[in-house]
């Protein structure tokens, strides 16, 4: 077996700092905290500006009332002199064995509806057979490994020539990455949102949700020469996670949205294992 592998963290900052930053993203006041929490808000000032520094266990009881992701907390302790608290193996560890094999299962149990496992920059970790029926016509650098599935979806040359309703799923998932970036402060992910507003077509302004459609949720619209394809698709995560890589992955999956849709993919399915 491997060991654990923990990741040279960017401690910089003092861990009130960092706290402090997290409290901010939550748009949470030092009161709003200390009624949240439990936790005086005289604590919190000494906290925040250092006079405090916080133990283990105040890490972790702030953490869990500011939603913040266990990469972070790891940060957060490291930088006040405690010790790493979750562990982060690599995904082929075989720690992560059975977890993995669970979430493959999970993609290859919804077949024929695609599904992909993401990480925590929508990178592709592993997907199920039927993916291939979102992929056609894309180009093959952007198929290199590591595929992110949001570059594939609104590059010009990756699927969003194919996507009917193209200004209401670029406005989605560049919001959805914003959002994400903002929550964290990731840089990774302020330079794929830079990279997505370089791709051209209608902007976030222009997309109008719900235009001439009565979905009650946003349909992925696919041309296909057998007819227009419709997904909504769903995410799942492991949310009690002890583990940093593990907290980073979700399960999404690309349901059908129409019988139409239905249809094709069970004879897609059918003539795969003909």
């Amino acid at each position: 077996m491997r060991s654990i592998t923990l990741e040279v963290m960017n401690t910089s900052g003092r861990p009130g700092e960092i706290l402090r930053d997290w409290r901010h993203r939550s748009g949470l006041s030092q009161l709003a905290l200390s009624t949240l929490t439990g936790v005086s808000a005289r604590h919190l000032s000494f906290l925040e500006t250092g006079r405090s520094t916080p133990s283990t266990a105040m890490v972790v009881h702030l953490s869990d009332h500011l939603d913040i992701p266990l990469r972070e907390r790891n940060r957060i302790l490291v930088a006040a002199g405690h010790a790493p608290l979750y562990s982060h193996h690599d995904l082929d560890d075989d720690a992560l064995a059975a977890v993995r094999g669970q979430l493959s299962q999970m993609v290859r149990a919804v077949e024929p509806a695609p599904a992909v496992i993401l990480d925590r920059h929508w990178n592709m970790v592993e997907a199920n057979g039927a993916i291939g029926v979102l992929l056609d016509g894309c180009a093959a650098d952007l198929l290199a490994a590591p595929v992110n599935v949001i570059r594939l979806a609104l590059h010009p040359q990756g699927m969003a020539p194919r996507i009917v309703n193209l200004a209401e799923v670029r406005a989605h998932l560049i919001g959805q990455v914003r959002r994400r970036a903002d929550r964290t402060g990731d840089p990774a992910l302020d330079g794929l949102v830079g990279e997505l507003s370089t791709y051209g077509g209608t902007g976030d302004a222009d997309a109008q949700p719900g235009v001439a459609d009565d979905a009650v949720v946003l349909p992925l619209r696919l041309t296909h020469r057998d007819g227009e394809l419709r997904f909504f698709s769903t995410a799942a995560a492991l949310t009690s996670a002890r583990d940093v890589t593990i907290s980073e992955l979700t399960v999404e999956t690309f349901h059908p949205a129409d019988a139409h849709t239905r249809e094709f993919l069970s004879r897609r399915a059918g003539s795969d294992t003909a």
